[in-house]
């Protein structure tokens, strides 16, 4: 009898670099170029630096780099570290449509992390990470997002075994360990959204990345010197799937394995906000330029969209700017007064400014029935009444960055370049290098 977890903890191992179609790895390095990027930011920001200050006070004497510093800790206080750092603003990489798996800030922190310790090649970097991207993809496919309506954050669950898969490959674990540690890795999982409805408290988000982070590589670790966990942690009673959601689709967890790749549906933010907001700020944005309208003009925003913003991000009151990226109203808010591509949009305190939190009062949103159709989540219908009583209208169902509305090669440099360049004193020779993994036969020399 086929045990899905079993049989994914094979597919993890059994998969190779030359079993990769090159789009993909050529996704999965856009990815890692991407959450370096993220990460380097993250390690400026105030709740960032108390992360770090713990990881050195418990993890000090390690081999593993926390990015955007000079500071060598333990790989899994590392990979706690930049977890954090990769979710610090909400600006990294995640799956279209989305399925609760961020591959940036739960995958490529431990992977780096352990990668360091190891002295890792970077073919096997790039198929570790593929390897991760797949599975854990397939287990937020099966979730169909319900662990986030009964108040968990889904990257917290399903992050802590894409970080296991990529720390485990890298250990070298068989699959029989790789099973283990998925047994494990599933009672590591943790993450609430007590916050959002709170109102307060949002810096608690940052972290649910980095615990997935930092609980793969222990459960890898773990596994590798003999400790054991459930065989059939994903379908067996009291299994992840029964703890965490309702009516899973069990049947995703191995369709197309090896044959549809994941990885390909990777999207790449392009604003410091949730990802819910992303195509509605686009719309707005694109109103603006076309119309010459600004923050002051607008009377009201209608927009239309899925019932993940009603239930979780229709947000209009806001205390701290984890709550402001995380509601779809102030999101908007700060996007009719502020330019949503700067990160210091969001970062200057936008719930303080008047202005915005009176707009915000004013964004109205309704449920758009073109997004429960498959694949059209992210689709948006808005007006925008002005005070002079114009109104303009539009539609959308992407943003850039999306896999259906990519960023170039040069877009991904370009936001590397303005994320990393101002603390990396040599920006363009980490990408370069990060761009040319393959010929990077030791990970330890890519942060040196």
């Amino acid at each position: 009898m086929t045990s899905p977890s079993r049989d994914l903890a094979e597919f993890a191992i059994r998969l190779s670099y030359d079993d990769i179609p090159a789009a993909i790895v050529e996704a999965a390095r856009n990815a890692i170029i991407d959450s370096v990027g993220v990460m380097t930011f993250g390690s400026t920001l105030p709740w960032s630096r108390i992360v770090i200050d713990y990881a050195r006070l418990y993890g000090s004497g390690g081999t593993s780099t926390i990015i955007g510093t000079d500071y060598k800790v333990s790989t899994p206080f590392a990979a706690l570290a930049n977890g954090t750092l990769a979710h610090a603003f909400e600006m990294d990489n995640l799956r279209q449509p989305s399925a609760g798996v961020h591959s940036g800030s739960t995958i490529v922190p431990s992977l780096i992390a352990v990668a360091e310790e190891v002295g890792a090649n970077g073919r096997d970097v790039l198929a570790a990470f593929v390897a991760a991207s797949e599975v854990m993809s397939r287990i937020g496919i099966a979730a169909d997002n319900t662990a986030e309506k009964l108040g968990f954050h889904s990257p917290g669950l399903t992050g802590t075994f894409g970080s296991a898969i990529a720390a485990g490959r890298l250990l070298g674990l068989n699959a029989q360990q790789m099973n283990a540690a998925f047994g494990i890795a599933g009672s590591l999982c943790s993450g609430l959204l007590a916050f959002a409805k709170a109102g307060n408290g949002g810096m608690i988000k940052r972290l649910h990345t980095g615990r997935a982070s930092e609980g793969g590589v222990m459960a890898a670790r773990l596994a590798a010197a003999g400790f054991s966990g459930p065989d059939v942690i994903l379908e067996g009673k009291f299994g992840f799937f029964e703890a965490f959601t309702r009516a899973p689709k069990l049947e995703e967890l191995l369709r197309g394995l090896g044959e549809t790749w994941e990885t390909a549906r990777i999207c790449t933010k392009c604003y410091p906000c949730h990802i819910t907001a992303h195509t509605p700020v686009r719309t707005l944005v694109e109103l603006k330029q076309q119309h010459g309208f600004a923050g002051d003009d607008i009377a009201q925003i209608k927009v239309a969209s899925s019932e993940k913003v009603l239930s979780h991000h229709n947000l209009t009151r806001a205390q701290d700017i984890t709550t402001v990226q995380y509601s779809l109203p102030f999101c908007l808010a700060t996007a009719a007064y502020r330019d949503p591509s700067d990160p210091n949009s969001f970062l200057n305190n936008p719930h303080e400014d008047a202005k915005i939190a009176a707009l915000a009062q004013k964004v109205q949103v309704t449920l758009n029935e073109e997004s429960l159709q498959p694949g059209s989540g992210w689709a948006t219908r808005m007006t925008v009444i002005l005070k002079n009583q114009a109104e303009f209208h539009g539609t959308r169902k992407d943003f850039r960055g999306a896999p259906s509305d990519p960023m170039t090669a040069a877009e991904f440099d370009a936001k590397f370049l303005r994320l990393a360049g101002t603390l990396s004193a040599e920006p363009s020779k980490l990408l370069g290098d990060i761009r040319n993994l393959e010929g990077i036969t030791d990970m330890r020399t890519l942060l040196a």
